[in-house]
């Protein structure tokens, strides 16, 4: 009731300023009457006011939160904030001003109609649209109508809010794709930001720009982004031939002219590299370039053109065009800002980062990951690192204990002891650390015993530990397992983060900790006690999914989408508005 009283008001009050006007023979041939004025950026229009039709149109079409003329006709899930922006406004337009659209919603169209360079569509905000409805406007029009104006007016509010809300947040919850990432904290109340920021603004690409992310990571994959459009516009999509085994250098290859074309467009080959294609052989400068392509795309570079080189090289770049979008959306799922200089796992690339303050790498390495197979996936989330862990016992989880240790105590009851385990109850006290008996292997069947294993360089968590406490039970760890770490694919955990370098990463995170020395932790790594060390500062822990990564010099790197998280987001994505939060 109280949304058809506002709506209505405005029409009762131009009744009786009709009835005023013609009582004192004022009232002249024009086609609106008009409010109290509000002066717009131009300084010399008014808000255009709404007849009672019109009102009763708008009305509808935000209470139905649908509009046949958009190419996304539902926005039932920006309906509340739409009505508010009308209701903020007095319900008048704020997009046209004496039946012309004002030059803020001129800039905001082009904007629209530049989504794409920003790794979303403007199809998704009606780009075709804008030039039939911009012309029966002023000045293209002399008698504008009032269904176009109200039309147009609509039209823009609902795809401004969707763009503002896309570029900022992105366009699908996170949570719903099981990604632990908070984007509720970052969301604007679109009618006041519309209002207060966008719709008088004396630069609308200013105000508007100050939405994205302001990671140098983003800015970069932009830039590559645009790169990639032109380059895929480029090429002429030629498949390489496989033979029946992988190339390798010295080999004639009938590939060898397109595999040329190829790499000195995506850069891997100098342009004055000179290769000669007759005969056909894959050698010399051509080698190099794709060992440097097997770099960017997660591959070891020994410059075998194997199955998986060749289907990486056949990959259309609009493929890899898609790859950037999705991963510009995860992206904007990123908070906003930090207290404290982050630690940044990427998954797909199995690669750690710790920024400093200017967001600069202080400290990077190798990482494994968990499987992409048997439900052991590394989850997506964030958290806050407490505490370093010296010399930790490894606890180990019940799904382990059941599924993969329970096996090997039936087969062999002294299995735990060999291996350094012990059985523990609830308090950490041990029950059992050599062989196994009937009862105590009953009793860790039904889950009152549990099992951890010794510390020490044979465990399973190495020397030290570094834990973030979350739901998943997942935190970074040392390992004696290092030899997966010269590998190119590092999925091998259970869904704990292995580290290459431990050590550099404790002297990193301890760094405030007054008097903890490299050398003081290399002590307490290699000593005889478990010793837990809390953090002056807790450090924000970001365990991401991104299958794109701009460096700093510009390389872009590809990798593979590992556990599926690309193809679910492009299906989600594919079926339009509204999306799902």
């Amino acid at each position: 009731m109280k949304q058809l009283q506002i709506l209505w008001r405005g029409p009762r009050l131009l009744m009786a300023m009709l009835l005023i006007a013609l009582s004192c023979g004022l009232l002249g041939l024009a086609r609106f009457a008009q409010t109290q004025p509000v002066t717009s950026s131009n300084g010399n229009e008014r808000a255009q006011d709404l007849s009672s039709e019109d009102h009763v149109w708008l009305r509808a079409a935000i209470t139905g939160g649908t509009f046949p003329d958009l190419r996304w006709p539902d926005f039932s899930d920006y309906r509340g904030q739409v009505q508010k922006f009308y209701e903020l406004n007095g319900n008048s337009l704020s997009w046209v001003k004496g039946m012309e659209p004002t030059r803020q919603a001129r800039e905001v169209i082009a904007l629209l109609l530049q989504a794409d360079q920003k790794g979303l569509s403007a199809d998704d905000y009606d780009g075709p649209k804008w030039s039939g409805r911009l012309t029966p406007l002023k000045p293209a029009t002399r008698q504008p109508s009032d269904a176009d104006a109200v039309k147009f007016d609509l039209a823009l509010t609902v795809c401004a809010m969707r763009y503002i809300s896309d570029l900022h947040i992105g366009k699908v919850n996170p949570k719903r794709l099981a990604f632990a990432l908070d984007d509720e904290s970052k969301k604007y109340d679109l009618a006041e930001f519309l209002k207060d920021h966008v719709v008088g603004a004396g630069n609308v690409a200013g105000v508007l720009a100050q939405v994205e992310p302001s990671y140098p990571g983003y800015r970069r994959t932009l830039q590559a982004l645009q790169t990639y459009v032109e380059l895929a516009k480029r090429d002429d999509g030629e498949q390489l031939p496989a033979g029946k085994k992988a190339v390798v250098p010295g080999d004639t290859y009938p590939g060898v002219p397109r595999l040329t074309r190829l790499l000195r467009l995506v850069g891997d080959l100098p342009g004055d590299a000179n290769v000669p294609v007759d005969p056909p052989v894959y050698a010399g400068a051509l080698v190099e370039a794709v060992k440097n392509f097997q770099r960017r795309h997660g591959r070891d570079p020994n410059g075998r053109i194997d199955a998986l080189t060749l289907a990486d090289l056949n990959v259309p770049l609009s493929r890899r065009v898609r790859q950037m979008q999705l991963t510009l959306e995860r992206w904007r799922w990123m908070p906003d800002s930090y207290q404290k200089e982050p630690i940044v796992v990427n998954i797909p690339e199995f690669r750690l980062r710790a920024y400093d303050k200017d967001f600069k790498i202080g400290v990077t390495m190798n990482v494994v990951v968990g499987k992409a197979y048997g439900g052991h996936n590394t989850p997506v989330f964030t958290d806050t690192m407490q505490y370093v862990v010296f010399r930790p016992h490894w606890e180990v989880p019940p799904s382990i204990i059941h599924g993969e240790m329970i096996p090997h105590i039936v087969r062999d009851p002294g299995y735990l002891a060999s291996k350094g385990f012990e059985v523990v109850d609830s308090r950490q006290n041990v029950v059992a650390a050599g062989e196994v008996t009937p009862e105590v292997l009953a009793q860790l069947r039904a889950g009152k015993l549990f099992i951890r294993q010794k510390p020490g360089p044979k465990d399973a968590l190495g020397l030290v530990k570094f834990v973030f406490p979350n739901s998943y039970n997942v935190y970074m760890h040392d390992t004696p397992s290092t030899e997966f770490f010269a590998k190119s694919r590092r999925d091998f955990s259970h869904g704990c983060v292995r580290l290459e370098k431990p050590a550099e990463l404790a002297a990193w995170v301890l760094r405030d900790n007054p008097g903890w020395t490299p050398d003081r932790i290399r002590a307490a790594m290699n000593g005889t006690t478990t010793q837990q060390v809390n953090l002056t500062h807790p450090i924000p822990v970001l365990i991401l999914y991104g299958t794109v990564i701009v460096l700093e010099d510009g390389a872009v790197h590809f990798y593979d989408d590992i556990y599926g998280h690309d193809a679910a987001l492009d299906k989600v994505l594919a079926k339009g508005y509204p999306y799902p939060w």
